[in-house]
């Protein structure tokens, strides 16, 4: 009787009223000792309000429905279907949806619906995945920054892919300490590539220049990022930028002129098929094959001189210790490279001495920079003396 007379009062009354009138019968459902035909009643009921006109109507019916357990399940997925507006705090926190029903609605809704689910409590990493593939570049920040979603490294991997090119996207993954030392390596190399783009687009440097500028950033930040990351990730970081096509003949001489012997040694062991051991060993032994060694590598003939007069030193008497660890140039070892370069007969050998002269530009000029740095932070004393 009482539900009948609540039917009859909706047509009647205003939106406002109606919804009122909604939320107290959705917290009479869940929270009252109601008789089984009541509950029945006041189910069906609540079923109708699905058909209120008004918005307001069925979002008080969220609001009191969307995290609780005992809910009635043919309202909740009726209102996680309905507007974002009224859909988000269901999708949010309702404990009743299934991970098939949040990975349609993501597949199927606004980047509203998709948020309010990227911010679900132990969001499931199926679902993250499903954010990550098809979700909005805001969907895909709000997923990042939920700290209690479980994302596969794939996913974070795709987010890089879609959206890597969004400065907020590209702070909120740097900020995360789960991070896979790939997943680092690729933010920075979309970050030079859309560096590369913005340059170009208001002809500050032609388009070549642009990107052969931003390439040979992205390397310097690859060949940082090697020399801090624990020895065993190295592979892993030179397994991706093989399959990204980023271990480029310049890299790995980059990355042996930084004294980087370990990315060198896993890039040519990449490069080669041969184990590590057996890499290193060619490398530290003088009767050693290493131009066998290079020619299965694949890496170009005109290179060669230069990894030989690396190699050679290297054998000799190891890496100079300049600051930086294996982490920039090292200004001598390029000028011993240049001298012995230099020797080589035929045109051929130009393009490397230009390559090695601009290696070695860059050596000088991050020196200055040091040297500078470390004056300017000496105690005023200390330059008065001097």
């Amino acid at each position: 009787m009482i539900v009948r007379q609540f039917i009859q009062w909706l047509r009647t009354a205003n939106a406002g009223d109606r919804a009122d009138a909604a939320s107290a019968l959705a917290r009479a459902y869940l929270y009252s000792n109601l008789a089984p035909d009541d509950r029945a009643a006041a189910e069906g009921a609540l079923l109708l309000l699905l058909d209120d006109p008004s918005p307001l109507v069925r979002r008080a019916l969220a609001e009191v429905f969307a995290a609780s357990q005992a809910a009635p399940p043919a309202v909740v997925h009726a209102l996680a279907a309905d507007q974002p507006d009224i859909a988000a705090p269901v999708l949010e926190r309702s404990p009743l949806l299934m991970d098939a029903d949040l990975v349609d609605q993501v597949a199927t809704g606004s980047s509203e619906v998709q948020s309010a689910i990227a911010r679900r409590d132990r969001l499931p990493r199926a679902v993250a995945a499903a954010i990550a593939e098809v979700g909005t570049a805001e969907a895909c920040l709000v997923l990042i920054e939920n700290p209690h979603a479980d994302i596969a490294p794939f996913s974070l991997d795709r987010i890089v892919e879609r959206h890597g090119h969004l400065a907020a996207i590209r702070e909120a993954l740097a900020g995360r300490t789960d991070l896979a030392v790939p997943t680092r390596q690729a933010l920075l190399a979309k970050l030079s590539a859309t560096l590369a783009e913005f340059v170009a687009a208001r002809t500050w440097l032609d388009d070549g220049r642009a990107r052969r500028v931003a390439r040979e950033a992205c390397e310097r930040a690859t060949v940082a990022l090697a020399a801090q990351v624990p020895h065993g990730e190295v592979r892993a970081l030179v397994r991706h930028l093989c399959a990204s096509g980023q271990l480029t003949p310049g890299l790995v001489l980059r990355a042996v002129l930084c004294g980087n012997v370990r990315l060198f040694e896993d890039a040519l062991a990449e490069l080669s098929g041969l184990p590590p051991a057996r890499i290193s060993a060619i490398l530290h032994d003088r009767g050693g094959s290493f131009r066998a060694l290079y020619q299965k590598a694949r890496l170009p003939a005109s290179l060669y001189p230069a990894f030989r007069a690396v190699v050679e030193t290297m054998q000799t008497s190891g890496f100079v210790g300049d600051a930086g660890g294996a982490a920039r140039l090292k200004r001598r070892m390029i000028e011993r490279v240049l001298t012995r370069c230099a020797e080589e007969p035929g045109d051929e050998i130009e393009p490397l001495m230009t390559l090695l002269r601009r290696f070695a530009t860059e050596a000088a000029r991050e020196e200055a920079r040091l040297f500078c740095d470390e004056i300017a932070g000496e105690p005023s004393g200390r330059l008065a003396a001097a």
